[in-house]
């Protein structure tokens, strides 16, 4: 059997409740590089594409998610810095959908028993049930 690494997955099986995009999108740091003159570090590549990663912290919405599920950290790989959705609700955080979301599962040993955990990336994202933008669209 070919089992991939990650393998893809809907936004709706992940975030069946909905997620909310907390903060902005920032760049992943490599901290496997050597820092720079200026002590920063450069951006982290992904290994697949080669193209930039960028994250976003996420709120799950589901109310059974445990507490460390509650909010997730989200890679995408993109040649710009994606832009989040504009936030049309009266509430801090923007509801947001995962265009192309992968997941990844790693035994997390941090903490006093391992557990199962995730690491998800994705294309792009998007406002909920709106089309995702086009590549024009998102340089523009």
């Amino acid at each position: 059997m070919a089992m991939q690494r990650r393998f893809p997955v809907g936004h709706a099986d992940v975030f069946p409740a909905g997620a909310f995009l907390k903060g902005g999108v920032e760049p992943v740091a490599d901290f496997n590089a050597e820092r720079r003159a200026d002590g920063s570090r450069s951006q982290q590549l992904d290994k697949d594409s080669g193209l930039p990663l960028w994250q976003v912290m996420v709120l799950d919405a589901d109310e059974e998610a445990g507490k460390k599920e509650t909010a997730i950290s989200i890679k995408i790989a993109a040649k710009v810095q994606p832009v989040p959705p504009e936030n049309t609700t009266s509430f801090p955080w923007t509801p947001v959908e995962f265009v192309g979301l992968t997941a990844l599962p790693y035994v997390d040993d941090n903490g006093n028993r391992p557990r199962l955990a995730w690491s998800f990336r994705a294309e792009s994202l998007k406002a909920p049930g709106k089309a995702a933008a086009s590549s024009a669209e998102k340089v523009a």
